[in-house]
């Protein structure tokens, strides 16, 4: 038998009871520290990276997996000031799969080139309504056949599950699908942030993950998911892009802008604001593409023949207009922190100018020197204290186009390493263009064919009445009120507010003297449709009759 306690055995036994009590409620109160979190992770409805620092994408898109051998374009693409590239790759279901070795020679691109690596498979596009398209569970299967090339690269990858994995077919089985494959790949051991597509081909037209949003994030057993809305005809005003983006702000869920252009054939998306509404509320966004459209989207390319000094007029945009790459983009905290490259390169040569014509200019520089290695020049132009951006060059050379006329221009060049490092300025140089062609060389027409509520189509007929032939043109306006185009057929047309640019396509660009072209527009209009009363062709001011 026990025997039986002396009284003092209960005091004891009550203190002791009360100690240990206290001792556990203090490793209860505090907790031992936990390690850091393995790359990038998601909170309170911002993307960041492992050491906490805020991250906000910057980049493009890019076709790999249609272009295997354009390796090359990673490196351009940096250079031109992006700290992010979305990587299109194959599962094998609609296009020729991207093996493991080939996704780990994609991220390790990505890395030489101080890029954060979006990767996503195309193969989704369309599912229900695309023929062929493979679905989601599909798409988390590739993603685990590939694993070995992304486990421990959770700083530099982000998975995106699978580009606009639904049409607008069956698109509300978007919601418990993406939920599967987040739950396939985090049982798989997937540490990686991952990222999901809208439906209705990217454009969450009806709303689903928007409205779902909230319940794909909590199903995440990691809370560490990314949420893509695509931007293209749907997206055409600036209420309709601020109320879809800041609906997930205000909820303190993760978007981007995964994909838009500056025109699409289902519509005029409007990239102004997309970019200063990503750019206000610290958004991220990746344009769609670096080159190699087809089927009829060719003025999506952002640089024409993967060739890096052929910048288009969009890719011009992107990467050199008002909140676009080379104004916003950092570089993520793990290339640039602490033990990274910070010593910038040598100030580039003062620059010279050859070939200038009333609209262009040539200019010239001896290169830059650097540790790493120089990746790329940004021309700027110098208007009293106050810089903006002209263009980039990967070589020591640039023509800019687009010049005033008559007019005296500053340029200055700085240098960037690999780093994000920027050189001090060159020295300046000035360039006068000449007076120009006077207004008898070029005529325009302009005239409205049909109208609606809204809308209208309209004509413009470019004439030559020079004696020489004109070899590609740019041709300019101002619309009077608030029309907006649509579509244009004869070039490719830019606008910012009401100013239009109109680049001339490929069988419009050569016009013989006497000759003319015609180009057709549809165009959004309020009340009243007033014509516009000048137009300008490579910076010279034409007849408007």
């Amino acid at each position: 038998m026990r025997p039986r306690p002396t009284p003092t055995t209960p005091r004891l036994a009550t203190v002791a009871a009360t100690l240990l009590a206290l001792f556990l409620s203090f490793l209860v109160l505090t907790p031992p520290a936990q390690a850091a979190p393995t790359g990038f992770r998601v909170q309170n409805g911002r993307l960041l990276e492992a050491d906490g620092n805020d991250f906000v994408m910057r980049g493009v898109n890019h076709a790999h997996t249609w272009y295997p051998n354009q390796t090359g374009s990673f490196a351009h693409i940096k250079a031109k000031g992006a700290n992010t590239v979305r990587v299109v790759l194959a599962s094998g279901d609609r296009w020729t799969r991207n093996d493991t070795s080939d996704v780990a020679n994609v991220v390790a691109q990505c890395k030489q080139n101080r890029l954060i690596c979006v990767l996503e498979v195309h193969d989704t596009t369309g599912y229900g309504e695309q023929s062929g398209a493979a679905t989601l569970s599909r798409a988390a299967d590739y993603w685990i056949s590939v694993q070995s090339a992304l486990a421990g690269q959770e700083d530099y990858v982000i998975v995106n599950i699978g580009n606009e994995p639904y049409g607008n077919t069956n698109y509300t089985a978007w919601t418990a699908d993406t939920k599967a494959a987040v739950q396939k790949l985090r049982n798989a051991g997937f540490d990686h942030t991952l990222m999901v597509d809208a439906p209705n081909w990217g454009q969450d037209w009806a709303f689903t993950m928007r409205d779902n949003a909230a319940s794909v994030f909590a199903s995440d057993p990691d809370a560490n998911t990314v949420f893509s809305i695509h931007m293209y005809g749907v997206f055409d005003t600036a209420a309709e892009i601020t109320d879809y983006l800041n609906r997930f702000v205000t909820a303190k869920l993760p978007i981007v802008v995964g994909e838009f252009g500056h025109d699409h054939s289902d519509g005029n998306p409007d990239e102004d604001t997309i970019l200063a509404v990503a750019q206000q509320l610290r958004l991220g966004y990746l344009g769609w593409s670096w080159s190699g459209n087809g089927g009829g989207v060719e003025y999506l390319d952002m640089v024409t023949n993967f060739d890096p000094d052929q910048l288009t007029s969009w890719g011009q945009r992107l990467f050199n207009g008002a909140n676009g790459i080379a104004a916003t983009a950092k570089e993520a905290a793990i290339y640039s922190g602490s033990g990274g490259d910070t010593t910038p390169p040598t100030a580039p040569g003062t620059p010279t100018a050859s070939g200038v014509t009333s609209s262009s200019a040539t200019l010239t520089w001896a290169a830059a020197s650097d540790a790493t290695g120089v990746t790329g020049y940004d021309i700027v132009r110098i208007s009293g204290g106050t810089e903006a951006a002209v263009t980039t060059s990967t070589r020591t050379t640039a023509t800019l186009t687009g010049l005033s006329p008559a007019t005296s221009h500053t340029f200055a060049v700085y240098a960037r390493d690999a780093a994000g490092n920027r050189s001090p300025r060159s020295g300046t140089v000035t360039v006068t263009t000449s007076p120009g062609g006077s207004p008898s060389s070029c005529g325009v027409g302009y005239r409205v064919t049909g109208s609606w509520s809204g809308g209208f189509q309209g004509e413009i007929v470019l004439r030559n009445t020079g004696t020489s032939a004109i070899n590609g043109w740019t041709l300019r306006w101002t619309f009077p009120d608030s029309q907006r185009i649509s579509n244009l057929w004869g070039g490719k047309a830019t606008q910012s507010g009401s100013e239009v640019s109109v680049a001339a396509a490929s069988y419009t660009a050569n016009i013989p003297p006497s000759g003319s072209v015609t180009l057709g527009f549809t165009a959004t209009r309020s009340t009243t449709n007033p014509s516009p009363t000048a137009f300008t062709l490579n910076g010279a001011e034409c007849s408007v009759s």
